[in-house]
């Protein structure tokens, strides 16, 4: 007598990963499902193939100061996606930089609050002082072997990290400057003399201006130990942990050596405005269907994995931030298809609204 032959869901979801993932979710729409509603049936919730709901994100877990080396570390994990990112800071002396231009200084200049902000953005991006870089070239995944050169995708999330960080305004351009006051130095001199001065044969009072004669450019490395798909949100996660972390060593300028000197004791912790936070879904479409004419079965996945990244062709990147009370839009992006439109985008900001509030409670563990 022949034995009946049976395969596994496994088996399935190799063959025809396809066809198998698009069946888990449209058990929902089946006939029989919409026919009982309350009926216990686990079909009447669509279930994707990992076993997670279309909006469900894997958890997070995020520790800092891992790396000694480093003035900021991190390391997280969602799922079985694992980063690690460090932060360290280098000199760039003012005279380094080619049409180096005198920033205004808010305790002398007579300038509004806005234009100091836009000012030091413009210092950040200008100057390049913040240079992330991310490494997937380490055996994370199969797609990514050590040794290869830097593949596409680790280009575009060191570019698109490099642009969040710019538009989001994460850090303040001050916490990156290092000042000298010329007075400080005349008060040592003439044994703590005032800051004013009179000019020689007038009446006028000089007060000396103090000097910018560096910054602080802060190198961002991302290295990925393992990859399950959703690379920027958790490289993002990783950037912003570790910045938060970082404690630069206190700096001055001696105006004997002329150079910059670091202590290595005193330190001063980094400020970050805001909490903005990634949320990134990948959306499953049917194939063999024209949107165009015949309309679509899509569904967007919240945190896809590496299997569901591979069957999908149009993504959605939301950046939220909820740390004054109300929900701030840092950023949207939208990659491929064409079934998404502004509801969807919509309801993926409900999503991102809710992902703030798990990771502004990890981080504040």
């Amino acid at each position: 007598m022949a034995t009946a032959t049976a395969f596994t869901p496994q088996t399935f979801a190799k063959l025809s990963p396809h066809p198998f993932h698009l069946a888990s979710l449209q058990q929902s729409h089946h006939p029989q499902a919409q026919a009982q509603p309350n009926s216990n049936n686990a079909s009447s919730t669509p279930t994707r193939a990992n076993g997670r709901a279309p909006h469900e994100s894997r958890p997070i877990s995020i520790n800092t100061s891992s790396l000694s080396h480093a003035h900021g570390s991190s390391m997280v994990r969602i799922g079985d996606t694992s980063v690690i990112c460090g932060v360290r800071g280098e000199i760039l002396p003012a005279t380094s930089i080619p049409q180096w231009r005198k920033p205004l200084n808010p305790a002398a200049d007579v300038s509004s609050a806005e234009e100091v902000k836009e000012e030091g953005a413009r210092e950040m991006r200008d100057y390049d002082l913040l240079v992330p870089n991310i490494e997937l070239a380490t055996g994370c995944s199969p797609s990514h072997l050590p040794g290869a050169p830097p593949s596409t995708l680790a280009q575009t999330l060191s570019t698109r990290v490099y642009s969040l960080l710019h538009t989001a305004r994460v850090l303040d351009a001050e916490d990156l400057r290092i000042w000298y006051t010329p007075e400080e130095a005349s008060a040592g001199v003439n044994g703590g003399d005032d800051a004013m001065r009179d000019v020689e044969g007038e009446g006028e009072e000089l007060q000396l201006e103090p000097e910018l004669r560096a910054y602080w450019t802060l190198y961002i490395d991302v290295l990925f130990v393992s990859l399950d798909g959703n690379a920027f949100d958790a490289a993002w996660a990783a950037v912003l942990a570790a910045l938060r972390d970082t404690k630069l060593p206190k700096a001055w300028w001696d105006a004997d050596r002329e150079m910059v000197l670091c202590s290595r004791a005193k330190t001063n912790a980094l400020r970050t405005s805001g909490l903005p936070v990634a949320c990134t879904a990948s959306v499953l479409t049917d194939r063999e269907k024209d949107v165009e004419h015949d309309g679509t079965f899509a569904v967007m996945l919240v945190d896809p994995d590496r299997e569901e990244e591979k069957l999908c062709d149009e993504y959605l990147t939301a950046v939220v931030d909820r740390s004054e009370g109300q929900t701030g839009l840092r950023g949207i992006s939208k990659f491929g298809g064409r079934t998404q439109g502004s509801a969807e985008i919509r309801q993926l900001v409900t999503v991102a609204e809710k992902r703030w509030e798990e990771i502004a409670k990890v981080l504040s563990q």
